[in-house]
């Protein structure tokens, strides 16, 4: 890549009205934590507090004509870090052995936990990132443990604390706190100063740390994780949900909560001239990018901002002027003719690596921050019934898939990242759905890296219409997870599909309220999309009164299953199509069960050689109107663990993967998965 050091005066570009600032939000210096006085369901469980609205404090605003997302009163970061480390940058990984304790009783709080001077040493140990789930839970993957014992079912809160050296050369520096995971809630202290609580099990977060720093001294993190029980009695054969009209999801869905630190955490230094995230988008010769750029210093910054668009692009170094006032956020447009930029697909993966430069007075001046980022070029539309890619029509050949393997739960190492991702790949599928949840960013990266499509959810899994009301009028959590998933995962080409929701309740006399809900979801992403994403969701029905509102129709079917028969699946998409003929149609779930060895005639529930044949009936009626539908999403990859109230034989197992859980051992159905899919690509 070439260094943008001494541009030309012909690559110099004075962008008058190119860049833009405002104010950076008001927030606490000190934030508050709750008082500790948490309330109980009815049976005993303990709930978490709950602000009037979510803890935090995410927002849009457009800065010069760039929508931007805050949270925590700064702009939400690109999370990196994880992986990448800049060179203007400093990084003190939190991956580690941290001290850990329950708190069941809610004590905690109360006696200190949080507080420098507490005594932690009688304390166990944990890893992060890890699951407490598999802190002490033998036979979490086997068919035949019994359900309900060990860690896995220990929920509430639970406490971590580990101490940091902060260097000293940090005190001209600004500071956040990063981390990927946290289930389902947490809230952070520095030394004994709240630094804000995150709601959302599989969003990252930052958090800025600049009251509680004290550069050149060891300091205490302490970390409050909850997790709301699923039920008052996992051992009750007619078990009581326990639910929460503010937390997403609201009540037990079916699949595994994965509890505690569950990514990587770690803090980052970056000078008081930020380069918080770089947006890319290109098309027709060009690369358009969006450094965020912000000023935590108390003195204007005037300076020049620098975008390499990578080897490969056929496109030079351009320079525009960066001009920030104090404690502001700006945006600095660049636009670069790349005319050599190749096409990213499924059959020919090519990305590229654009970087961002910022330097102080001139061009050539001292380098201020750096930030790269890795993107793609190609164009996704709709019409005609068609999702096309490069004016080219998809077939999306896809599997639904959860995160997580029987030894490492949720917490999953990059080996066992390229090993699930890996069985993908191997059976032909072109496409996977992110089903109800944001991934870690390595599989964005591998999709991106693979040519593997992707579907991206968020959490919003069976609301019904009092939540969704909740959500959209006050308490705007749904929202918040929308607008971080289209933030975090836009520069990425792999992700084709923005999904809203799954099988959420529908409220009588033409949906208000849901529609409203999608409505705002809908402009939550399409608000800080660039490339115009199509959004879709997983309906619980065909006749989804809000299908107008999608770009692409989704929904789940189980003819022959939960109703109807095999063959009404056909009629059914004739009939969406005839509503709706300029809509594309995916279908988001299909599957049925088997357990694995149990062989018989392909009309025998439960058998391989049922579970196959269904799939089977549902993939020829799919693929025979490829004019109109766009793909085909069998539920599930693998076999996956639930704390719903069923499966309780097998575990807590469902048993409807291509693939068993622990062993990870094919079923018939993988086999004809893999026959039909045939060779990956469009």
């Amino acid at each position: 890549m070439s260094e943008p050091t001494h541009p030309s005066r012909r690559t110099v570009v004075t962008a008058l009205g190119a860049a833009g600032f405002v104010a950076l939000p008001a927030w606490p210096e000190t934030a508050r934590a709750a008082d500790g006085t948490a309330t109980a369901a009815a049976d005993g469980p303990v709930l978490d507090t709950h602000p009037a609205t979510e803890p935090s404090g995410t927002h849009v605003r457009d800065v010069e004509g760039t929508n931007v997302v805050f949270q925590y009163g700064a702009v939400l970061p690109a999370f990196d870090g994880w992986r990448t480390r800049e060179p203007t940058r400093e990084y003190l990984s939190l991956d580690r052995r941290w001290r850990f304790r329950f708190d069941p009783g809610n004590q905690g709080l109360g006696e200190g936990w949080q507080s420098p001077r507490f005594d932690d040493r009688a304390w166990g140990l944990i890893d992060v990132p890890s699951a407490w789930d598999l802190l002490d839970t033998p036979g979490f993957g086997s068919e035949t443990a019994p359900f309900g014992r060990g860690t896995a079912f220990a929920d509430g809160y639970a406490w971590y604390r580990t101490a940091v050296d902060v260097p000293g050369s940090w005190r001209a520096r600004h500071v956040r706190m990063a981390f990927l995971a946290a289930g389902y809630s947490a809230e952070v202290w520095l030394d004994g100063t709240y630094l804000g609580k995150h709601e959302g099990a599989n969003s990252p977060f930052a958090l800025p740390v600049a009251g509680a720093l004290r550069p050149g001294t060891r300091q205490t993190i302490a970390v409050r994780v909850f997790r709301r029980a699923s039920y008052t009695d996992y051992a009750d054969s007619t078990p009581q949900p326990v639910t929460d009209d503010h937390e997403v999801p609201y009540k037990p869905v079916d699949h595994w909560p994965y509890a505690g630190l569950t990514r990587s955490a770690w803090i980052e230094a970056v000078p008081q001239v930020t380069i918080a995230k770089l947006l890319v988008a290109g098309a027709d010769g060009r690369i358009e990018a969006r450094a965020v750029v912000e000023n935590h210093g108390a003195s204007d910054f005037d300076g020049f901002l620098a975008l390499d668009p990578g080897r490969g692009s056929g496109g030079r170094p351009t320079v525009v002027e960066a001009r920030i006032a104090a404690r502001s956020a700006g945006v600095v447009r660049v636009s670069v003719h790349a005319p050599r930029a190749p096409r990213w697909s499924p059959a020919s993966p090519r990305t590229l690596t654009a970087r961002a430069t910022l330097t102080a007075g001139k061009p050539s001046g001292p380098r201020v921050d750096t930030l790269s980022t890795v993107y793609g070029v190609r164009e996704l539309t709709v019409g005609d019934a068609q999702l096309r890619l490069d004016d080219q029509p998809l077939f999306l050949k896809g599997l639904n898939w959860h995160e997580e393997t029987a030894e490492h739960g949720r917490a999953m190492t990059p080996a066992a990242y390229d090993r699930e991702l890996g069985h993908i790949t191997a059976v032909g599928a072109n496409f996977i759905r992110n089903c109800v949840y944001n991934r870690h960013p390595y599989v964005y990266d591998w999709a991106d890296e693979h040519g593997v499509l992707v579907m991206d959810d968020i959490d919003t899994m069976w609301l019904n219409t009092a939540q969704e009301k909740l959500q959209t009028e006050r308490y705007g959590l749904a929202r918040a997870l929308a607008l971080t998933m289209a933030w975090n995962q836009h520069n990425h080409p792999s992700v084709i599909l923005w999904g809203l929701q799954n099988e959420s309740e529908i409220d009588a006399d033409g949906a208000p309220v849901y529609r409203a809900w999608l409505a705002d979801l809908k402009a939550a992403v399409k608000s800080v999309d660039l490339t115009a994403r199509p959004v879709t969701w997983a309906s619980s029905t065909s006749n989804d009164p809000a299908f107008d509102l999608a770009d692409v129709i989704g929904f789940n079917e189980y003819f022959g299953y939960f109703y109807g028969q095999d063959a009404d699946l056909g009629p059914t998409l004739d009939a969406v199509h005839a509503k709706y003929p300029d809509k594309p149609i995916l279908i988001t779930e299909n599957g049925t069960w088997s357990l694995a060895g149990n062989h018989g005639p392909s009309t025998t529930e439960g058998t391989e050689e049922w579970q196959a044949a269904r799939f089977t009936a549902h993939w020829t009626q799919v693929v025979a109107r490829g004019a109109f539908v766009a793909g085909f999403t069998y539920w599930v990859l693998k076999d996956y663990k639930q704390r719903a109230g069923y499966n309780q034989d097998y575990n807590g197992i469902s048993v409807m993967g291509l693939l068993t859980f622990g062993e990870e051992r094919p079923k018939l159905v993988h086999e004809e998965f893999r026959k039909a899919a045939g060779p990956k690509g469009r």
